[in-house]
């Protein structure tokens, strides 16, 4: 076990906190942890060697390794079903995750009571674990609140009775009137997938785990979305689950580095980039990335650059290796570096954070990944939507016709229009109106962060159910 300096919790209560180890859950994950811990709560991470975090880089929190035991062809794949699957497997079959419970359970006789498991909502094996020990459970779920209604086994359940799903080209545009504002074009549909007994498996699991704890956690706040979590509140209110929105999280407790990085990324950030836009007009800079999982064409890549390069836009391309499946490091087009010279930059990896905290930046090319989507709220910048699959679609919708603070990129990526959507969201003055609701976004989200905030009341909510488990 390693233990960061920090201050004594003082509440005499331990939680262990235990995250899906890819970076779009471990961040939020790590990040409620030091929200908890500046509360006063003792705090213990559990994690696999796949992706372990760094324990330099969180002071205050106790981090114990689980040993991994996924096959490393599983481990390698870029089927994230397959390796939430082979992960769950893995830990019903080893016991180590209840070998490591149980041992922190054995310590209470020290004086510090364990309280509770808060576990990613994919580990349904550690909620599993737990309940086997008598240990009660809450579980966090990393993306939006409608998201959180929108995959639950019973959700899809309807959308299949109601003939959503499977979709088809005849029905790709109709509404989901039980779900406004989607349509079926923004479902997830897993019956377009190999393995979609897979998909509905998890599905069932993970509701089950959720309709099995003392608790959900949701990474959103009010001012976004109110109906949704009121909605929430009404269906888990007959189960006795008590949800809490205490998002955004990477904000909760706002503690930078010195030299501005993001401590949660499981990627080197490239720092210089930050130089680059120091020299860059306000507001002028588009940042293009989609995320750590995210997998474009050569083709698509190829549209991407060029469009890029004929909108006359200035921006920051992130490139990350592997972008393209089966090649480590893609090349962009010939000549298409001499042709944005001067006013395009592209690097593997960046500080997004920083980067979209930049005056520089005027727009975020994004998959609408829930933390990238949240991130580029906070900082009050509009978004050009490009979702690729799963809660990407549904967060997209809500971007473009709900929020109405990005504008949607769908079909073939082709360079005329990808020029288009980027002036559109740059230049034209459907991008004035864009840019203003961003802001006033910007400024909800600041107002829940604030002491007496609904997302910082949240957290106090939490706070008090765990010391009462």
């Amino acid at each position: 076990m390693a233990e960061g300096d920090g201050p004594t919790p003082a509440r005499g209560a331990r939680v262990v906190l235990f995250p899906l180890p890819s970076q779009g859950h471990l961040s939020p994950m790590l990040h409620l942890a030091s929200a908890l811990h500046a509360r006063g709560l003792a705090v213990t991470v559990l994690h696999t060697a796949y992706n372990a975090p760094d324990p330099a880089h969180h002071p205050g929190l106790a981090f114990v390794a689980v040993p991994d035991v996924i096959p490393e062809a599983v481990a390698a794949t870029t089927n994230g079903i397959a390796k939430i699957l082979a992960l769950n497997a893995a830990m019903e079959a080893s016991g180590h995750v209840r070998g490591a419970l149980a041992s922190l359970l054995a310590e209470e006789a020290g004086g510090q009571r364990l309280a509770c498991l808060i576990f990613d909502s994919t580990l349904f094996a550690a909620q599993k674990a737990a309940a086997g020990l008598g240990l009660p459970t809450l579980v966090l779920h990393t993306g939006s609140a409608a998201g959180f209604r929108l995959f639950r086994s019973d959700t899809y359940d309807m959308l299949h009775d109601r003939g959503y799903l499977p979709a088809t080209e005849s029905n790709l545009h109709m509404p989901v009137k039980e779900l406004p504002p989607l349509q079926v074009r923004d479902l997830f549909d897993p019956s377009k997938l190999p393995n979609k007994e897979i998909v509905q498996k998890i599905l069932g699991r993970a509701t089950e785990s959720t309709t099995n704890s003392s608790g959900a956690i949701l990474n959103t706040f009010e001012a976004l979305e109110s109906r949704e979590l009121e909605m929430i509140r009404d269906e888990l209110a007959d189960r006795g689950i008590p949800p809490f929105a205490v998002g955004p999280l990477h904000k909760l407790t706002a503690a930078p580095s010195n030299d501005g990085a993001d401590e949660t990324s499981l990627l080197s950030q490239d720092r210089v980039c930050i130089e680059w836009l120091d020299a860059r007009a306000p507001g002028s800079v588009l940042y293009v990335s989609f995320g750590s999982v995210v997998h474009v064409t050569p083709d698509e890549l190829v549209e991407i650059a060029w469009g890029l390069a004929n909108s006359g836009v200035p921006f920051l391309l992130v490139v990350r290796r592997g972008i393209v499946l089966g090649v480590d490091k893609q090349e962009l087009p010939d000549g298409f570096m001499a042709a944005v010279e001067g006013r395009g930059k592209v690097i593997e990896w960046a500080p997004q954070q920083e980067v979209l905290a930049h005056p520089a930046v005027g727009g975020f090319w994004t998959h609408n990944g829930w933390n990238s989507t949240l991130e580029s709220i906070y900082e009050g910048v509009p978004m050009l939507s490009r979702p690729i699959f799963g809660d990407q679609l549904p967060t997209a919708r809500y971007v473009c016709d709900v929020w109405r603070i990005g504008v949607l990129l769908e079909g073939v990526l082709e360079r005329r229009e990808v020029e288009k959507a980027i002036k559109k969201l740059m230049e034209e003055d459907e991008g004035v109106g864009i840019r203003g609701r961003a802001k006033d976004f910007k400024e909800k989200v600041r107002m829940c962060l604030e002491s007496n905030g609904s997302s910082q009341l949240a957290v106090d909510k939490l706070v008090d159910h765990i010391l009462s488990l």
